[in-house]
């Protein structure tokens, strides 16, 4: 507000404060009497003189000396003191007529008489006009004071004539009987001590007054000067401050009143009790006097009511100004940030899902900000009526009104031409959308056609009218004119919406194209059979029906591989294959069902897109909408005690997930948005990354705990409403658990219309990575629920399986009674397999819901993988296998819940023993070549296993492949020529190597021990399974000269220990497991076997096998030998435990 505005205001109540400063001045200057009747109320009350209140017969009022005998004992002072108080009492006129004084000396002495006179004639400060005395009445005392007057008359010479009388009748001839008291022998009633009252109080009315006079004046300066405040605070302050000041001194102006009106009635009081009486005239003067006061009062009080009244009016309506202004600031504040935000909606969307999401993200925008608009629009409303109230600052409140209005009424307009674009866009992509479906439905329509059935001219007729009614439909959904798509679309085209309508256009044209030569072909059939000539279905030569087809697939003796490959049956319509005259209609079959396929592979790959798109607004609106809003202080007072510092508890890594999917991985997808087929390289290229999801499935559980505890939090309610989510926040922290499970149902249906693509081998192995990450996830959440392991589980290598077991115990070494009842009595057990231990738990369920339901697993014992064997399989149950340990002293009987389960373990454990066995070989060949280095080396660089496990080293550190994998044997000179020629794969030893890769460290806990020298220890005599613990060699020959060089054939069976499923060149595919019979001896360290599962033959590397030593009678068992007969142990279960370390727990639960 400035200053000229301020001065503006203040005129209008200049006037009322004048005439509140006349009315105070007034009263302030009035005469108080210097003495008041509270100063000298003592001296006053000695009566030694006293005003009655009558009047002489002109007017001049009568002061009485009533005889008092102390009266020359009275000091000067309060003699002087009651002399000035009582004469100051009458008006000015009746003081200035002149006092009578009545002098009664009728008991006193002459003596006493002539001191009394001369002491008051020489006093008296007022005029006098006449002097009575009453002489003494006793015969001597009048006697001596007659002549004593006589004698001595010029002593009494006053400025007034002083008149000796001898009666109270002689004193009723100067003064009327009505105006003496009672002891003069009057009628006027008199009171003292009532007189005395009624002065005093009169006295302190007037005080009074005059105070309050003096409180409105100087609250009518400080409110006549007050500047108006430039902020709400500030007003309201002042506003408060002066409403309690003029409480205040209402008030007071309330007692005064009361006083005086008190006063009034006091001095009424005896006309109240006798109408017949009268009030002498000094009780007239105080009746007038209060009246008077009360007067003044009265008009003080209007004057100030009044001036109150405007002041108050003046800050009212600058309190509403700064609320005006301070509304204003804030109003258009939210819409500057509206209009920021309604800026920043330049997408048209690059889909029709894409166009409908912003539209709904456009239409919710719309309905928050409406709150603000709304909020604008009353602000301008409420200024418009401070403007028709004649509110004093119009000149500052109607620029903002109209500021106001115009800022809503363009953002209104700015929204509502968002929406036309977006309706545009819709619009357009739903044309687009439509054209597709319509080009996608045509060639789905295209290859549905049996080629064998159109050659009749029913056939023909029947597939070319459905043709020609499918283009009927064209007219309805396909783009009829580019340029006129260009012309009304053209404020949303952007390049890149522009090139996807080019090639949604080439693509109708295309498949219009293929439809009129269908059309033609048809024709051309259909005119063929009215000729008069016996229809007859062509045959070709070239084509033969599969022996065994299959629904839908038709193979022919040309090109078998690729025209023969049958067409996915999906949620999408099958395509059949055609049959056709001659080689140009089985290359344009071909060609439309790569082009059904390639169509397939674009919905999938759309889905994958716009699903990931969803997810990641999603989980941007979880962290914005909940998270976030946890650190914002305007939502604290929402948040219960329990949520308190618990964000990361109840949303996990979900940031970091969203910031990988948002920053890479989407963007990543997009570039594959081309060439489908080939998206696999792109989730194999950020596998790593998806490890995150771990961390995300672990921390789920506390997750949902805190959820149910905190779920009714007023909070959660207010975000879910600001959201305008249907579904609360659970269901949002499930989404990425939902996500990354199904990436591997895109990853299997976009493999299979991809099988004989360039990416199909990389989407299989990212479909194996994925669900390798799936289990890993729900590996590391039975992990978690470990507890009473007093180690670290990370230290025990990858999580390989995991399950529920019945065990049956059976120790050499325990307790006869322990070991009987053991066998009868199985123990539930879960079993967690790792890489260098397997750890037993038992099973507990928890009570609750959701994941405080999941059971917990109480640690039990674990068995250090060094020195653990196996036997495969128990007489009498096909579910049960046996772990012994340490040279079968403990033997623990599993019993699977099935014999699936049992295999897939007993593989997993072969899989961990055999490449601890062969870590564990090459550490003793590299030992034994450091030890024979200056022995002549073989000659062939290809037949040492030396150079071929140092080269195996090398790829595992390079590659990370598996050091068992047949590419580190197999050499690359010409194979012996089999006596049967086997099939060989065209599958890469490259491919099935990374595809067969034994995820585990191969080096065992003990190597170092491994170094020991150990003597031959004999065998057990149970001693039936296999363990990596135990490597036998050829012969101390051998051992001697470092153990190098080609394996020597030992007739027998033989267990396979590598897996190759699919071979190599002139190599036999084989499985770990696999049971095999040695047929011939070749070089290069290959022999020649037969397998005895599946009976075909072929070369393996003799490194694969595993000679089977016996057959116990419960199980056949494994064995790690590849020596002959005779040859020594290096070392048994006992010595490599002693040098590799002892089991790692041996507790029983």
């Amino acid at each position: 507000m400035t200053l000229s505005l301020i001065s503006l205001l203040s005129q209008d109540i200049s006037g009322l404060w004048l005439l509140l400063k006349t009315s105070t001045d007034e009263i302030m200057h009035q005469d108080i009497t210097p003495l008041c009747a509270a100063d000298i109320q003592d001296q006053l009350k000695k009566r030694f003189a006293y005003l009655s209140g009558g009047r002489g017969q002109d007017g001049s009022p009568v002061i009485t000396f009533p005889d008092y005998p102390a009266f020359s004992d009275v000091p000067d002072k309060e003699f002087q003191n009651v002399m000035t108080y009582l004469t100051s009492i009458p008006s000015l006129q009746d003081a200035g007529i002149g006092f009578i004084l009545v002098i009664d000396r009728r008991q006193d002495k002459w003596t006493s008489v002539k001191a009394s006179v001369l002491r008051i004639a020489a006093s008296f400060p007022a005029n006098l006009q006449l002097v009575l005395v009453l002489r003494p009445t006793g015969f001597l005392q009048r006697t001596l004071s007659d002549l004593a007057f006589k004698f001595n008359r010029d002593d009494f010479k006053m400025k007034v004539p002083v008149i000796m009388l001898s009666s109270v009748p002689e004193l009723h001839g100067y003064i009327d009987k009505s105006q003496l008291t009672e002891d003069l022998g009057g009628t006027l009633d008199y009171c003292h001590t009532r007189w005395l009252c009624h002065r005093t109080a009169i006295e302190g009315f007037a005080l009074m007054v005059k105070q309050t006079a003096q409180m409105l004046q100087s609250f009518g300066t400080e409110l006549a000067e007050t500047e108006l405040p430039n902020d709400v605070q500030s007003t309201s302050s002042v506003l408060c401050a002066h409403t309690e000041k003029k409480v205040k001194a209402k008030e007071d102006m309330r007692l005064a009143l009361d006083e005086g009106q008190s006063i009034l009635e006091s001095i009424r009081e005896p006309l109240a009790k006798s109408p017949e009486q009268s009030l002498n005239q000094d009780q007239l003067d105080n009746q007038t006097t209060v009246q008077r006061l009360l007067a003044q009062l009265n008009e003080t009080e209007a004057a100030f009511d009044e001036f109150w009244a405007k002041h108050q009016q003046k800050l009212e309506q600058c309190l509403q100004l700064r609320h005006f202004e301070q509304d204003f600031r804030e109003v258009k504040a939210s819409l500057d940030a509206l209009a920021q935000k309604i800026a920043t909606f330049t997408d048209v969307g690059n889909s029709l899902a894409h166009a409908e999401h912003l539209l709904k993200d456009l239409t919710s925008f719309e309905e928050k900000s409406s709150a603000a608009v709304e909020r604008a629009r009353a602000l301008s409303l409420e200024g418009e009526q401070l403007i028709d109230n004649k509110h004093y600052a119009v000149d500052s409140i109607r620029p903002k009104c109209h500021e106001l209005q115009h800022l809503c009424d363009q953002f209104t307009a700015e929204v509502g031409q968002r929406r036309g674009l977006l309706n545009k866009s819709l619009e357009l992509h739903s044309l687009l959308e439509a054209s597709m479906k319509w080009c996608d439905e045509g060639i789905y329509l295209l290859a549905s056609q049996p080629v064998d059935k159109c050659q009749s001219q029913d056939g023909a007729e029947a597939a070319l009218q459905e043709i020609e009614k499918f283009l009927e439909t064209g007219a309805e959904n396909k783009i009829q004119e580019l340029n006129k798509i260009y012309q009304d679309y053209e404020p949303i085209l952007t390049q890149d919406l522009l090139e996807h309508v080019q090639k949604v256009f080439q693509k109708q044209e295309s498949m219009e194209e293929m439809f009129h030569r269908r059309q033609a072909s048809l024709k051309k059939l259909a005119a063929k059979q009215t000729r008069p000539v016996q229809p007859v279905a062509p045959r070709p030569e070239a084509l033969t029906k599969s022996p065994c087809p299959s629904p839908g697939v038709w193979r022919g003796s040309e090109n078998s591989s690729s025209e023969g490959s049958a067409l996915r049956r999906g949620p999408y319509r099958r395509a059949k294959s055609e049959m056709s005259e001659g080689r140009q209609g089985r290359s344009s079959s071909t060609g439309e069902e790569e082009e059904s396929l390639a169509i397939l592979r674009r919905h999938v790959m759309n889905e994958l897109l716009d699903t990931e798109r969803v997810y990641v607004e999603e989980l941007l609106c979880v962290l914005e909408g909940y998270a976030a809003e946890m650190d914002n202080p305007l939502m604290t007072h929402l948040l219960t005690a329990g949520l308190q510092n618990k964000k990361d508890v109840l949303f996990g890594n979900m940031e970091e997930i969203y910031h990988f999917h948002n920053r890479i991985f989407l963007r990543e997808l997009e570039n594959y948005i081309d060439c489908p087929e080939l998206v696999g390289r792109c989730f194999l290229e950020r596998m790593e990354e998806f490890q995150i999801y771990e961390k995300y499935c672990q921390n789920k559980p506390r997750s949902e705990s805190l959820w149910r505890q905190c779920s009714d939090c007023p909070f959660f309610q207010e975000c879910q409403k600001k959201l305008d989510h249907k579904l609360s926040l659970d269901s949002y922290l499930l989404k990425p658990v939902q996500r990354i499970t199904k990436y591997q149902l895109l990853l299997k249906e976009m493999l299979k219309y991809s099988k004989n693509c360039e990416g199909a081998e990389d989407l299989q192995e990212a479909l194996s990575s994925i669900l390798g990450i799936l289990k890993a996830v729900n590996d590391s959440m039975h992990l978690i629920a470990i507890t009473g392991y007093d180690g670290n589980l990370s230290d025990l290598g990858k999580l390989l399986m995991q399950g529920s077991f019945s065990v049956w115990t059976d120790h050499k070494k325990g307790h006869t009674k322990v070991k009987d009842l053991a066998r009868f009595k199985p123990m539930q057990r879960h079993l967690f397999l790792h890489e260098k231990a397997v750890l037993f738990c038992k099973k507990r369920e928890e009570n609750g819901e959701g994941y405080e339901k999941a059971p917990s697993y109480s640690y039990k014992q674990s068995l250090n993988m060094t020195a653990v064997g196996i036997t495969e399989n128990v007489k009498g149950d096909a579910k049960k296998f046996e772990i012994w340990y340490n040279a079968r002293e403990e033997v623990y009987i599993i019993q699977a819940p099935t014999p699936e389960i049992k295999a897939a373990w007993v593989n997993e454990i072969r899989k961990v023993l055999t490449s601890q066995l062969q870590a564990c070989r090459e550490a003793s060949q590299h030992r034994a070549l450091e030890q024979s280095q200056s022995l002549p080396l073989p000659a062939s660089s290809n037949t040492s296993p030396s150079k071929g496990n140092t080269r195996n080293i090398k790829k595992l550190e390079e590659r990370k492949t598996d050091p068992l994998s047949l590419e580190g044997y197999v050499s690359s000179t010409t194979l012996p020529k089999p006596p049967e020629k086997g099939k060989a794969s065209p599958t890469s030893p490259d491919k099935k190597a990374k595809r067969h890769e034994v995820k585990s460290d191969p080096t065992p806990f003990g190597l170092r021990g491994w170094s020991k020298t150990s003597h031959p220890l004999e065998a057990p005599e149970d001693n039936d399974g296999w363990s990596s613990a135990e490597e036998p060699i050829n012969s101390s020959d051998a051992e001697e000269e470092g153990g190098v060089g080609p394996r020597k054939l030992a007739p027998g069976k033989y267990t396979i220990v590598v897996d190759d499923e699919k071979g190599g060149p002139n190599t036999l595919a084989v499985r770990s497991g696999d049971m095999v019979e040695v047929v011939q001896e070749g070089d290069e360290g290959l022999w020649y076997v037969r397998n005895l599962t599946s009976s075909k033959e072929g070369w393996v590397p003799a490194s694969s096998l595993s000679m089977l030593l016996s057959k116990s009678s419960s199980a056949q068992c494994l064995s790690s030998s590849e020596s002959s007969t005779g040859s020594a142990l290096l070392s048994n279960s006992s010595s490599c435990s002693e040098s590799c370390g002892g089991p790692l727990s041996d507790l029983q639960g």
